[in-house]
């Protein structure tokens, strides 16, 4: 069998996400949506519209402000009920391709969309003995739709801008799912290392991006695609109308701010410290590896028995993600988001005394 294809047996869910670990009373590392409340500048253009819901949906001025943030034309942007309205819109509108390929692990509802749609999928497994870093010359060359994360998830594996880059050609649409990419901070470099959303010359790209994650707004759905006009109206065309709520379009718009633009960077900044602190907390833990460097808002343990490790966790009042549904992954991988270092020192006391047992 290809390198490129699954197997058929012990088929992964695919439906299956983090919010399903999450019980009464367990502590959240399972999710990786940041748990702070929304700033005012945030929360007050959100509560305003709630006296202006008679009105449909106008995206004009969030699509605007979006894409100045990004550098890019109003007709670059597309907006979302969340990145995963985008993954279907992308499903949907592009029946045509002949040989779709999703890069795994990575989040698993770029591929579940492509099925829905009727798409025969094949999988890019990638290596954890590399790190599951990305060699591109791995993608088969008539891949005509090539979909990966970056920063991955769950890997937490950032992958060089120029190494995507390179999956890019004429003839094929290359999604790059971004949702992270405003967790990932690197020394010098004053904003979103290794991002592709302000790229405008590589033909067929697709970044998509959320608004969910650092801003804690799963509930509300928003995020957006950037991409070519061309490709955005074709899918634009298979989009509900007003799929995006007033309520949502204010936080796009406030989300696109300079205001939100620093903040975020300041948020980013200390995720990194207590991600390092996290990892170096595990590091001594026996049994427990880590892959490579994390380098977003999780990170990914391959531990021994994870599924009696997790079960002993909830019995202990914590839930982490478990692994086993991410396509390249198996039973004894676990992701766990990063939280406060209290927390993080809470936990890895508990996990040790699991792991000593």
């Amino acid at each position: 069998m290809s390198d490129h294809r699954s197997a058929v047996a012990a088929e992964p869910d695919l439906a299956h996400h983090g919010d399903a670990e999450v019980g009464d009373g367990l502590i959240d590392l399972a999710v990786n949506v940041r748990r702070a409340s929304p700033p005012a500048w945030l929360a007050e253009p959100i509560a305003a519209t709630l006296s202006d819901l008679a009105r449909y949906p106008d995206p004009t001025p969030a699509r605007a402000a979006v894409a100045a943030r990004h550098r890019r034309h109003p007709n670059e942007v597309l907006l979302t009920a969340g990145a995963a309205e985008g993954f279907v819109l992308i499903a949907q509108a592009l029946r045509g391709v002949r040989r779709p390929v999703v890069v795994h692990p990575q989040f698993t509802e770029p591929e579940a969309a492509l099925r829905a749609a009727g798409h025969t999928v094949e999988r890019l497994l990638l290596d954890v003995a590399d790190d599951f870093r990305l060699d591109p010359a791995r993608v088969p060359a008539d891949a005509d739709l090539v979909m990966i994360g970056n920063p991955t998830n769950p890997t937490s594996v950032l992958h060089p801008a120029e190494t995507i880059a390179a999956l890019a050609r004429p003839g094929r649409v290359l999604v790059v799912d971004e949702a992270f990419a405003d967790t990932t901070i690197a020394p010098g470099h004053p904003g979103e290392p290794e991002s592709l959303a302000e790229r405008r010359d590589l033909p067929g790209l697709l970044v998509v991006r959320s608004l969910t994650k650092t801003w804690g707004l799963a509930g509300l759905r928003i995020g957006y695609l950037l991409g070519a006009p061309e490709l955005l109206t074709r899918l634009a065309a298979v989009q509900p109308l007003w799929a995006v709520s007033t309520p949502a379009l204010a936080a796009a718009s406030a989300c696109a701010s300079a205001v939100a633009v620093r903040a975020e960077r300041a948020i980013a900044a200390d995720l990194a410290t207590d991600r390092d602190h996290l990892v170096a907390r595990l590091a001594d833990l026996p049994g427990v590896r880590l892959v490579g460097r994390p380098a977003s808002a999780f990170v990914l343990l391959r531990v021994p028995g994870a599924s009696r490790v997790r079960s002993a966790l909830r019995e202990r009042g914590w839930a982490v993600r478990r692994g086993d549904t991410f396509p390249g992954l198996g039973p004894d991988w676990l992701r766990v988001a990063v939280r406060d270092r209290d927390t993080t020192d809470a936990f890895v006391d508990v996990l040790r005394e699991i792991m000593e047992a």
